[in-house]
């Protein structure tokens, strides 16, 4: 049930506190950020209010919280936090130069970070037991020690780049981290920024458990990555954005794996999307050079109903999509056109030597099923395979344009 009445004393009240906080309103889902100054122009009248031009029908309304504002601001060598003394209490920091160590032990109320400036060697560590957002705005942050961004929460983790701002992030080039971007957590980009990143360790972007990149998710750049681009584990779901893996990627584009127990056992794929992806809309460009090596891997199924994705898989056995389930493709979110071209040859790592497997556009250890789309493989390699599942291929006669050779198990078209 709504309680309406606590939200409207909470936005009279947020009118006495300072310049470091905002209010943060939900309605059907969706958040718009309200400036303070703002929130002293609010008017109401019966079942609604109004807000710097914006009405809000308050049955709309799911929460209103006053959110606090921490800001890192970097400047070569050094780092300055300022922290809303409403919130001293629950969160420190600790600098070392220009690597700073943030930990929240408030586990009620969500707080914002904003990170700023540029360091040559510079880094966060976040540690928190609750969801909190960090927006990096035209921020250049590279660690010579380990991750510059390092996200040490296990909860949901919103990552806002902040609009027309680019932003620029690089690791060590040894070191035990994981990624150049780390979150122990979910992890949720938004934001019309650019995030390019280059990591000399490791992973691009590595997540524990799920990464979404939302519809209003900018563009993210993997200059280099020592191992996968993006790797994650639980899920990985794509509604928008711009993702483009430069050919200097040493292992997968997107690579998702089972998320396991403390006793090692592997949860249920049914369950929390385990292993699995879904593409629903955005572009992703990739270019995978090395041997072995796939443009998209989940363990689980795919799922692609929207989006337009472009790989060139031109490492030697390497894949452009490989499932260790299903896939499905279709058109329900946005169109879906998918270019692969398979340009490696068979595989010559001596890890391949009882398999010396081809390069190969797609890969499927089970069905595939085409409901919508276009989709196209171009075979420029030494006997390189279009699309090859060992289950059963379905493709709808009428709405889906698939050219590719097709080696399948059972082969079905119907309308």
């Amino acid at each position: 049930m709504k309680r309406y009445i606590p939200y409207i004393a909470a936005l009279l009240f947020a009118t006495q506190l300072s310049a470091q906080h905002h209010i943060r309103l939900w309605q059907n889902g969706t958040s718009d950020k309200i400036s303070i100054a703002d929130a002293s122009r609010i008017t109401f009248t019966p079942g609604e209010m109004t807000c710097g031009g914006t009405t809000y029908r308050l049955a709309d309304v799911d929460s209103i919280i006053v959110v606090p504002e921490i800001t890192v601001r970097y400047d070569g060598a050094t780092a300055s936090v300022s922290i809303p003394p409403s919130i001293e209490k629950d969160v420190t920091a600790t600098i070392n130069g220009a690597d700073v160590t943030l930990t929240n032990t408030n586990t009620s109320n969500e707080i914002e970070v904003i990170l700023t400036g540029s360091s040559d060697d510079g880094s966060l560590t976040y540690n928190g037991d609750y969801k909190a957002t960090l927006i990096i705005d035209a921020l250049s942050l590279n660690s010579n020690k380990g991750a510059p961004l390092n996200i040490q929460c296990g909860k949901r983790i919103s990552l806002e780049l902040r609009d027309g701002t680019t932003n620029t992030l690089s690791d060590a080039a040894s070191g035990l981290q994981k990624g150049c971007l780390y979150c122990k957590g979910h992890l949720e980009i938004e934001g019309h920024g650019t995030l390019n990143i280059t990591a000399n360790t490791r992973h691009g972007i590595s997540t524990k458990e799920y990464l979404q990149l939302k519809k209003s998710t900018g563009t993210i750049n993997i200059l280099r990555a020592q191992s996968d681009a993006i790797h994650c584990g639980q899920y990985f779901q794509m509604n928008g954005g711009s993702v483009n893996i430069d050919a200097n990627t040493l292992g997968d584009g997107i690579q998702v794996e089972y998320v396991t127990l403390d006793d090692d056992i592997t949860l249920d794929p049914t369950k929390e999307n385990n292993g699995q992806i879904f593409i629903k809309g955005g572009a992703i460009r990739a270019t995978i050079n090395s041997q072995d090596c796939k443009g998209i891997k989940a363990d689980a199924d795919i799922t692609i109903s929207g989006g337009d994705i472009a790989i060139t898989a031109q490492g030697n056995g390497s894949r452009g999509i490989q499932s260790d389930g299903s896939m499905t493709i279709g058109t329900e979110d946005s169109p879906t056109t998918i270019n692969i071209t398979a340009a490696g040859s068979k595989c010559t790592l001596p890890e391949c030597a009882a398999d010396p497997h081809r390069c190969v556009g797609i890969k499927l250890d089970r069905d595939l099923t085409i409901n919508a789309g276009n989709i196209t493989i171009a075979n420029t390699g030494s006997k390189s395979k279009g699309i090859k599942i060992d289950g059963t291929y379905r493709k709808h006669r009428t709405n889906a344009t698939v050219s590719a050779t097709v080696d399948a198990a059972q082969t079905i078209i119907f309308d």
